[in-house]
């Protein structure tokens, strides 16, 4: 089994905390839209929403890098926690548009402090050759967690109503801030002052065991940014215009609604793998083979006119650049010294918030003016 060679209890806890949260989001997420609309929320209204979201990521992701330092991983991750099933939970019982844009401001805000955190620990814990390994199970853990929520949405809903349906999901992740709170171990792993250099080498310490500033430290993982910026632009324009374009090509809108499903099972299926070889052979190089792959599959768009080959692309697009995440994070684990973790996690979760932000209106403006192909 992939979890034979986790032997450390807290990144178990922390892949069950992450598993718990992908099904409070898979629960909430694939109601929103149809509640929303529901209310009588115009669907560019709709659209704006996911603004808001975003935006609590960008705000919160450096500071929570801060608060963790202040106060430790474990009570950021059950602060989070709980403030995420406050506003999961209230979502029902809001009417306007202002209300319902700050409940999705703290959604942002309170689940990028609940990724930076449980990328800290998990980052701080992992073995040095096994990096790409352990990130890899991360991501699936919440992948996982997003298809078994959704499932239970499909099955909860008609029974119980969609408001039962947030109310679990918020449940869902006290549940989770539980079990952070009673099994995560109270106790930093050791040698977290240790240098490494910019390849991630051990160094020889420093005079001075000050952190890297800011700028020195997003210039050290300016790699792993980027590529997280290019998922979260690309993530975020997909799921809006994807459909669309495909729907003028002759593709059918029940058709369409299974493009996340094809995506997903190529994250699931390769992450682990590409994870595998960036240990072997290099991080940044799998990564370079992941973004030539995936790049091919998107161009390759422009000539696909049956659904076989659609769904295909969409496999093959899952598997490379959705993969690149949990690679592109081992990479950061190698090159930051393990004091500052936490803050190089802020910075590379507002880096894939900029390209969620980034993504819809730019993408947006090229469909609007010259179609979906440019």
């Amino acid at each position: 089994m992939l979890l034979d060679r986790v032997r450390d209890r807290s990144i178990r806890v922390v892949y069950l905390t992450i598993l718990l949260l992908g099904v409070s989001y898979g629960l909430a997420i694939s109601l929103v839209g149809v509640w929303l609309e529901e209310l009588g929320f115009a669907k560019e209204k709709i659209g704006t929403l996911a603004i808001f979201f975003a935006t609590g990521i960008v705000v919160n992701a450096v500071p929570a890098g801060f608060f963790i330092r202040r106060f430790s991983a474990r009570a950021v991750l059950v602060t989070c926690l709980l403030g995420y099933a406050a506003c999961v939970a209230a979502f029902p019982f809001v009417r306007s548009y202002e209300a319902v844009g700050l409940l999705r401001l703290g959604d942002g805000a309170f689940s990028v402090g609940v990724w930076v955190s449980s990328e800290t620990i998990l980052l701080e814990r992992a073995p040095r050759e096994d990096k790409g390994y352990f990130t890899s199970l991360y991501a699936i853990s919440l992948a996982l967690g997003y298809v078994l929520g959704s499932l239970g949405t499909w099955a909860l809903a008609p029974a119980l109503g969609k408001t039962a349906c947030f109310l679990i999901g918020g449940g869902v992740a006290v549940l989770a801030a539980a079990v952070v709170a009673m099994a995560l171990d109270h106790q930093g792993p050791p040698h977290l002052d240790e240098e490494v250099d910019a390849h991630g080498a051990p160094s020889a310490p420093s005079a001075s065991s000050a952190p890297l500033t800011t700028g020195a430290l997003f210039w050290r993982i300016k790699t792993s940014c980027f590529a997280t910026f290019a998922y979260g632009y690309f993530q975020a324009s997909v799921v809006l215009f994807l459909p669309l374009y495909l729907m003028e090509r002759g593709i059918t809108e029940k058709q369409t609604m299974l493009i996340t499903a094809y995506f997903a099972g190529g994250m699931l299926l390769f992450s682990n793998v590409m994870a595998r070889l960036g240990d072997r052979f290099g991080h940044l190089a799998v990564m370079r083979l992941c973004a030539v792959v995936g790049t091919a599959a998107i161009l390759s768009f422009l000539f696909a006119n049956h659904v076989a080959m659609v769904y295909g692309l969409i496999f093959v697009a899952g598997a490379s650049l959705a993969s690149v995440s949990p690679v592109s994070l081992a990479l950061q684990g190698l090159v930051v010294p393990p004091r500052d973790l936490s803050r190089a996690g802020g910075i590379y979760n507002a880096s894939y918030a900029a390209g969620m932000l980034g993504g819809p209106p730019i993408a947006g403006m090229l469909f609007g003016r010259w179609g979906g192909g440019p």
